[in-house]
């Protein structure tokens, strides 16, 4: 089984970002990703109502790293050090080698090929340092500009499956990516 260690909190650096460890100072940015009903749209997840709500869910990301279940990073401009949005590693399953990936960053830095640097970066580190055989991605079917982003870095599309989750009311459609470490290494 894959044994996962985070400690020390592994900083990555790509051309343009920094991934560092969430404070709790970044509170209100992660509060203005998630308060967002527009950015929220494709995902299944309830939308922040405070402040309060965002600090949890850093301590909750937070306690994961300690307890080397997941990960997620704070990404950063490396020219300015302004914090773009988090995006990580999840519903990891070490006996399996394989995890999930996901990201969300704030509308001002849409189109500037920030995720899909920072997908690469973190494809680097999963694959090469921790050593997993498979990433997942899962994304609503009308997300085209996610699409794209793991298209980009060499997913696949692995599934359409129609209606699998239901949450606000309605059943969500959930399209599966994924990448084996082989497919990765050949696209290096």
């Amino acid at each position: 089984m894959l044994q996962l260690n985070y400690n020390p909190f592994p900083e990555l650096v790509s051309e343009r970002l920094l991934f560092r460890k969430l404070k709790e100072t970044d509170a209100k940015e992660v509060f203005r990703l998630r308060s967002n009903p527009e950015r929220m749209k494709y995902i299944p997840r309830p939308v922040l109502e405070t402040e309060e709500q965002a600090l949890d869910m850093i301590l909750m990301m937070n306690a994961k790293v300690e307890e080397n279940t997941d990960i997620n990073w704070a990404v950063c401009e490396k020219e300015t050090g302004n914090f773009i949005g988090f995006m990580g590693f999840y519903r990891t399953q070490p006996e399996n080698y394989r995890t999930e990936i996901g990201y969300m960053i704030l509308p001002q830095f849409d189109g500037k090929g920030y995720v899909t640097e920072a997908v690469a970066t973190l494809l680097h580190f999963a694959f090469d340092v921790v050593q997993f055989h498979s990433i997942e991605a899962v994304i609503d079917p009308e997300h085209i500009a996610s699409a794209r982003v793991l298209e980009k870095n060499g997913f696949k599309k692995e599934g359409h499956f129609r209606e699998n989750g239901y949450f606000g009311g309605k059943f969500w459609d959930a399209v599966h990516y994924g990448l084996l470490k082989r497919e990765f290494l050949r696209e290096k």
